[in-house]
């Protein structure tokens, strides 16, 4: 973190649980951690109030906001990208997107494997040389080929759950050009269109 700036605040929607860090400009970090696998949006304003008023602070006094972007929970990634970009574009400073399992691997000093359970016979995998140093792109494999694909010497990494303090030095000091807040799937949405009852147009 640059010793001359501001507070940091972090935000983790994309597994069941509302994480919430805090930098301060001293180093210290404060969070607010609770499992949470619905009500987030109605949950995550009070919670960030919470932990400012806790450590004298207001919203004026933030320098960045850093929101994990996915792979995760369709709703939970909408809930932290909203807030993340709402109270960036209140205050006008800049929204750092952290993808999730980036942010897992910053717990692991040295070489790791993110493997995480996508459900239907699938995961989420990425490898990395370091703490935030891939590899790897994030992809969709079937769980058994992630498994077999899996480096031994690597440190395995299959919780769902960011250290959200790390989060917020990471995104202290990442760059907003390469680090848009943009919600990073990897599988795409299930949402289908809505095409039942529809007249397609004459080609004449």
């Amino acid at each position: 973190m640059n010793p001359t700036q501001g507070p940091v605040l972090a935000i983790d929607t994309a597994a069941p649980r509302l994480q919430l860090a805090l930098l301060l400009a001293d180093g210290r970090v404060d969070e607010s951690v609770e499992d949470m696998a619905t009500g987030q949006a109605e949950a995550i304003f009070g919670r960030i109030a919470q932990l400012l008023a806790r450590n004298k602070l207001g919203y004026p006094d933030l320098d960045r906001v850093v929101t994990t972007t996915g792979p995760g929970s369709f709703t939970g990634l909408r809930i932290g990208l909203s807030a993340a970009r709402g109270i960036g574009l209140a205050r006008g400073i800049p929204v750092i997107g952290v993808p999730s399992l980036l942010a897992l691997s910053l717990s692991v000093a040295g070489p790791s494997t993110v493997l995480l359970d996508a459900r239907r016979g699938e995961a989420y995998f990425q490898i990395f040389t370091g703490a935030g140093m891939a590899v790897t792109a994030p992809d969709l494999l079937p769980m058994a080929l992630a498994q077999a694909a899996t480096p031994p010497e690597t440190t395995l990494i299959s919780t769902p759950f960011v250290d959200v303090a790390l989060l917020a030095q990471y995104g202290a000091t990442a760059d907003p050009a390469t680090h848009p807040p943009e919600a990073a799937y990897v599988r795409d949405a299930d949402a289908k269109p809505q095409t039942a009852g529809r007249v397609e147009r004459s080609a004449t």
